[in-house]
C-alpha cells in the first residue's frame, strides 16, 4: 500500500485495477463511468490517502478565468492606479480579477495567496508586502502557479517583476534638486528590508558621489511609505544640527506628508524646502504646490504585468522576463526656483 504522503493517481489505479484515465474521470466526478467502478475507485482512493487537489486540477484544465490581484496597499493612490490598469487588461480579456489589499501585513498576505490557491486561481500578480521571506512563494511555484511581481521583487526569486526603473528615476531626481543649487540632501522614507529601497536609495546615493555631495552632507531617514512617515521622517531631519534643504521622498504619499509637516511648521514646499515625490500619481499634479515627482507611467506597468500574466498561462509556463519601465522626472512647483539664481537676485522660477 503506497504512502498517504506519495499517494498518486497510478496507485488508485493500480489499487482498483483500472487506468489513470479512469480515476481522473472519478476524481472529476464525470458521469461517464459505470457507478460499480466508481465505487471501486473510491475505495481505492481511502486505501491509499490519496488526497484530491482540486484548484491544481483546475489550472491543469485551464477552466479558471480567476485571477488574483494581490496588493500591498491599496490606501496608497499609486497602488490603486495600479491596479486599474491590470483589471482593464483583465476585463477585456474575458478574466475576472480578484483584489486583495494585504495591508503590508506577511501573515495576511499569506492568508490571501492560501485562498487564492484554494480557490484554483490561474495566476497571481503580487506586490510583496514588506518582511515578505524569499521562500513565501515556493509552494506556489512548485504547484505550477504562474506569479508575477508588480512594483517589488524579493531578493534571490526568480519569479519575473514589472518595475520602473527606480535606480534611474532616483538618479534624476537628486541630479534635479543638486541643480537647483542644494548642497544639503535628504532620502526620506522606506526601510531597508525592501528592495526597491535599496535601488531608490542607491541612486539618490550614486548622483550625490557623482556630482560632489559628501556624505556628511546627506540625511537618510527611513520611514513608513505614507504621509504619516513623511511628517516624522520632516521632523527627524529639521532636527539636526545642519538640517537638509531638499529631499527626494521614496515616494509621492511620502512627500505629500513632508508638504503637510512643512505647511503644520509655517513652511512651504518650493519657498522653504525643495521636496520630490516618487511615483507621480494623479495627486502629485494637482496637490498645492504641484509635485515635482518621478514618472513611472503606473497604469502601464500594471497593463505590462497583466500582459504578461496572460502570456505566461496561455503558454503554461511560470517563466517570463522582467520588465523595466522608462522613468522621467515631471518638474512642478515643489522644488521652488534655483537657488542659485535666486541667491544672484534673479528668482528665476521653476
Amino acid at each position: 500500500m503506497a504512502s498517504r504522503a506519495k499517494a498518486t493517481i497510478l496507485d488508485i489505479a493500480r489499487e482498483a485495477g483500472v487506468s489513470k484515465s479512469t480515476v481522473s474521470l472519478v476524481l472529476q466526478g464525470s458521469g461517464l463511468i459505470r457507478p460499480e467502478t466508481a465505487v471501486k475507485v473510491r475505495k481505492a482512493i481511502e486505501d491509499v490517502g490519496y488526497v484530491y487537489n482540486r484548484g491544481a486540477a483546475n489550472l491543469r484544465k485551464a477552466h479558471s478565468n480567476v485571477i488574483g490581484m494581490v496588493i500591498n496597499d491599496l490606501t496608497n493612490p499609486f497602488f490603486a492606479e495600479l491596479a486599474v490598469g491590470m483589471e482593464r487588461v483583465f476585463q477585456a480579456a474575458g478574466i475576472v480579477p480578484f483584489i486583495a489589499n494585504t495591508a503590508e501585513n506577511p501573515v495576511r498576505q499569506e492568508e490571501v495567496l492560501k485562498s487564492l490557491m484554494e480557490q484554483g486561481v490561474a495566476g497571481l500578480i503580487v506586490s510583496p508586502a514588506r518582511g515578505t521571506t524569499p521562500g513565501a512563494f515556493r509552494r506556489i511555484e512548485a504547484a505550477g502557479v504562474p506569479v508575477v511581481f508588480a512594483m517589488r521583487r524579493l531578493p534571490e526569486s526568480r519569479i519575473p517583476a514589472i518595475a520602473p526603473d527606480n535606480h534611474r528615476g532616483a538618479y534624476l531626481a537628486t541630479q534635479h534638486l543638486i541643480g537647483k543649487g542644494h548642497r544639503r540632501l535628504a532620502f526620506f522614507g522606506g526601510s531597508s528590508d525592501l528592495v526597491v529601497y535599496h535601488d531608490r536609495l542607491g541612486g539618490f546615493i550614486e548622483a550625490c558621489e557623482t556630482l560632489g555631495i559628501p556624505a556628511a552632507n546627506r540625511t537618510i531617514v527611513e520611514g513608513e511609505t505614507s504621509r504619516r512617515g513623511g511628517m516624522a521622517c520632516l521632523e527627524t531631519a529639521l532636527a539636526a544640527a545642519e538640517p537638509p534643504t531638499a529631499a527626494l521622498c521614496f515616494n509621492d504619499a511620502v512627500a505629500f506628508g513632508v508638504m503637510l509637516a512643512l505647511r503644520k511648521r509655517g513652511l512651504e514646499a518650493g519657498a522653504d524646502f525643495a521636496v520630490v515625490g516618487f511615483d507621480d500619481v494623479a495627486e502629485a499634479e494637482h496637490y498645492m504646490p504641484a509635485l515635482t515627482s518621478v514618472a513611472v507611467d503606473t497604469a502601464g506597468l500594471g497593463e505590462r504585468a497583466a500582459h504578461v500574466m496572460l502570456k505566461m498561462i496561455q503558454s503554461r509556463t511560470t517563466r517570463a522576463e522582467d520588465h523595466i519601465g522608462a522613468v522621467s522626472l515631471a518638474v512642478r512647483e515643489s522644488c521652488g526656483p534655483d537657488r542659485n539664481a535666486r541667491d544672484a537676485g534673479m528668482g528665476d522660477a521653476a
